[in-house]
């Protein structure tokens, strides 16, 4: 955490900003080069495309009803088959987590929060781990696939992305007489394991940081991914479903995304745009970032074509999607994509868009 601090203010120093908590403020900084990847960290857990299946004991009756401001963790334990057909049990604690969906009236089985002893992973498939997201289902697992697809579309265009890893989970009741079921969920990368692998520090959550003052490259192709994704449920300035990650290799903030439940792309039933928005619909695009530098724009349209086939393929490929979401999210696809390569339509929903948002930029603070 200390060297995290002075990391956050000798960027600040180098980069001359002497009141980063006035949002309206504009910035400039010395240097907009941006370095070579370092080399990528690895880890077993999400190195496999392979489902991870295993059984979550708990006691569920406690644990999903402990959805208020002051949750505790509670007593459960992980039981999977190795390569080898063993058995392997590990304890460890669980926490339901989230805002709007460890609301009852939204989820009926909140995302929790798996806090594993870091002696008990040893030798184990999630060795290495501290804490880990998991995204359950929610209200139904199709919308779990939808937005595990999400993550692996952004690992398509940057390792500076959280990655994921499909998991098919027996819930089990520790009492023996509670039936949960058997459900798709994905387990969600930590931040330190971005950190880990990018050879960086965490950007000190105090620091209100505007959007221009990130590194302008990542900033403009996350911008434009939470439009093809028709996602506006994002904020830099107040950390809403941003990270921000301070990086040998770069001379500003770089912004890394999560959380794309309310994106046009997945479509839950609960999605509703902010309001600040002004849209009715999270179908509806509307791009949210600001205005970039000539030779950046030049870079995007042909960084996405480049990658067309690829983010296709997320989709073409994965057999848990039924054929009617699949065309209808290809055609989802096809519409950015036909709007991004006509020069007019660029300049004006991107180009255009991203100068009056810079004039006058719509805070979108979260969900409470």
């Amino acid at each position: 955490m200390l060297r995290s601090a002075c990391l956050a203010l000798i960027w600040l120093l180098n980069a001359s900003i002497l009141a980063l908590a006035q949002p309206e403020q504009k910035y400039t900084f010395s240097s907009q080069t941006q370095a070579a990847f370092p080399i990528p960290y690895q880890s077993d857990l999400f190195d496999s495309e392979e489902v991870l299946q295993f059984t979550l004991l708990v006691d569920y009756k406690e644990l999903l009803k402990d959805r208020g401001d002051e949750r505790v963790y509670h007593k459960a334990s992980i039981h999977y088959q190795t390569g080898t057909g063993q058995t392997t049990a590990i304890d460890l604690k669980v926490r339901v987590r989230g805002k709007h969906r460890r609301d009852p009236s939204v989820c009926r089985f909140p995302p929790l929060l798996l806090n594993f002893p870091k002696k008990a992973v040893a030798n184990t498939v999630f060795a290495g781990t501290d804490k880990l997201k998991l995204v359950t289902h929610c209200i139904g697992e199709k919308y779990v696939i939808r937005e595990y697809l999400v993550y692996k579309l952004y690992n398509e265009l940057t390792h500076l992305s959280f990655r994921v890893r499909l998991c098919k989970i027996e819930y089990k009741d520790v009492e023996g007489n509670r039936k949960i079921g058997s459900n798709y969920a994905f387990l969600i990368e930590d931040e330190d394991e971005i950190l880990k692998r990018n050879k960086g520090e965490k950007m000190p959550e105090e620091l209100l940081i505007r959007m221009d003052a990130t590194d302008d490259r990542t900033m403009a192709k996350l911008a434009l991914f939470q439009y093809m994704i028709g996602n506006t449920d994002w904020s830099v300035p107040y950390r809403h479903n941003i990270k921000l990650l301070l990086l040998e290799s770069y001379s500003k903030p770089v912004p890394v995304p999560y959380d794309f439940d309310y994106t046009g792309i997945v479509m839950p039933p609960y999605a509703k745009p902010p309001p600040e928005i002004g849209i009715t619909s999270v179908r509806q695009r509307i791009f949210r970032g600001y205005s970039y530098p000539d030779d950046v724009l030049a870079e995007l349209v042909p960084f996405f074509n480049n990658r067309k086939e690829a983010i296709y393929q997320v989709y073409k490929g994965n057999h848990l999607l039924d054929e009617k979401y699949r065309k209808q999210t290809l055609r989802y696809l096809d519409e950015f994509y036909e709007t991004i390569n006509k020069p007019k339509d660029f300049e004006r929903q991107i180009v255009k868009a991203g100068q009056q948002n810079e004039r006058s930029s719509v805070v979108v603070k979260g969900l409470d």
